[in-house]
């Protein structure tokens, strides 16, 4: 403990409040990746083909993925790394939060919360996922576990191309009743159940985003997606066959309590039904960017910057843009975390950079994590180059 705890004070004290975080890769077994993630193309598997391969990138997370037996007891946990003369150490984040919560989240967050509620990703498959939801507070907490709503934005970095299918299926076509999706999970076995029959599909556009709350069906399609989400990993899979791939019955029940696992009432009752059949979905979900101030008053100081993911009381998301050879100060009402995606230059006393490949257990300058004070104390950022803009992508909890 006393280590861990040098580590921490040796951390905030050489980033000035600004933690460095280490690249943290997560594998999904029923997912094929899109490769934009920018890991070298030999590094895909490096979990082991039996496995899956690499197609998320976890931020800022205190929380444990949950792929099964295999699960590594680190995986999807993200590290503080601090580089100490010829010395490298790293410390968990969710451990230094036990430790200094008061000195990373602020006393505030601390006493509400009690620690970190959200991470964020980059999901990138090149291929379509199953029409699937994430239960509530109420479900989730029948098996030990906390509701998951989601925000989605495509970043246009990541997404020189757009996947085989760059479509998301949302929610259920108004009029569809609770008896049709019965009789989907009924014909699990038969080859495709039909669940996107009763659904609709939505093309996706870089630079967009949308808001999905708990219990809405979703099959995302095949963009890269910047996923700011709560601190949750609860799924139900309710579409049986993908592009020919068959998804098992486990996957759709992972989530339920043992004796509800073959109770279809039960598993219906997960969804969020009113917000699934609303008719004015596109509207009521779908995010554009919004600037956090006027566009013309940024630009004179030399940025812009905009809400991508809003509407949740969970957590937000920001779009951060330094012009070339700008310095700007930015301040925040709480800690965050934030993923570099173009550019190079100075955050406070830190070099970042958007690297243009990484190897699987490779370091890199494009991840950090800002302490409450430091946020509020504000943070000089510097965009080095004179022509390429410095990007970067900034994740939030919940409102203290």
């Amino acid at each position: 403990m006393a280590k861990t705890q040098q580590i921490i004070q040796n951390a905030l004290e050489q980033g000035k409040g600004v933690l460095r975080l280490a690249p943290n890769w997560v594998p999904r077994a029923f997912c094929i990746p899109g490769k934009r993630l920018k890991l070298h193309p030999q590094d895909y598997y490096a979990f082991g083909a039996h496995r899956g391969g690499i197609d998320e990138r976890w931020f800022a997370s205190t929380t444990k993925a949950d792929n099964g037996p295999e699960t590594l007891p680190d995986e999807g946990l993200s590290y503080i790394y601090l580089r100490d003369g010829g010395q490298i150490e790293k410390v968990l984040l969710k451990d230094a939060i036990e430790v200094a919560g008061n000195d990373i989240l602020g006393k505030e967050v601390m006493q509400k919360f009690g620690g970190w509620l959200m991470f964020s990703k980059f999901f990138d498959n090149e291929e379509p996922l199953p029409h699937h939801m994430h239960q509530d507070d109420e479900t989730a907490a029948n098996v030990g576990q906390k509701g998951k709503p989601e925000g989605y934005y495509f970043p246009p970095q990541l997404n020189n191309h757009g996947g085989y299918f760059p479509y998301t299926f949302f929610g259920l076509n108004p009029g569809t009743t609770k008896e049709d999706v019965k009789k989907c999970l009924e014909n699990w076995d038969k080859g495709d159940n039909g669940i996107l029959y009763l659904s609709s599909a939505y093309k996706l556009k870089p630079g967009s985003g949308w808001d999905v709350p708990p219990g809405i069906l979703h099959a995302p399609g095949s963009l890269l997606t910047y996923e700011p989400q709560r601190a949750s990993d609860v799924f139900a899979m309710f579409q049986s066959l993908v592009w020919d791939m068959y998804t098992p019955w486990d996957l759709l029940v992972k989530d339920v309590p043992e004796e509800y696992k073959h109770d279809l009432d039960y598993i219906v009752n997960m969804l969020d039904w009113e917000a699934n059949v609303d008719p004015n979905f596109y509207a009521n979900h779908y995010l554009d960017p919004k600037p956090v101030k006027p566009l013309e008053e940024m630009r004179a100081e030399g940025y812009e910057e905009y809400h991508i993911v809003y509407n949740s009381e969970y957590f937000g998301a920001k779009e951060l843009t330094i012009l070339p050879k700008r310095s700007v100060t930015i301040k925040e009402n709480a800690a965050y975390g934030a993923i570099v995606v173009q550019g190079t230059g100075k955050f406070g006393v830190l070099d970042i950079e958007a690297p243009a490949m990484i190897r699987f257990g490779q370091m890199t300058n494009d991840e950090i994590f800002v302490t409450a004070k430091a946020a509020q104390d504000g943070i000089v950022i510097t965009n080095d180059s004179e022509t390429d803009p410095l990007v970067m992508l900034k994740h939030f909890g919940p409102e203290v």
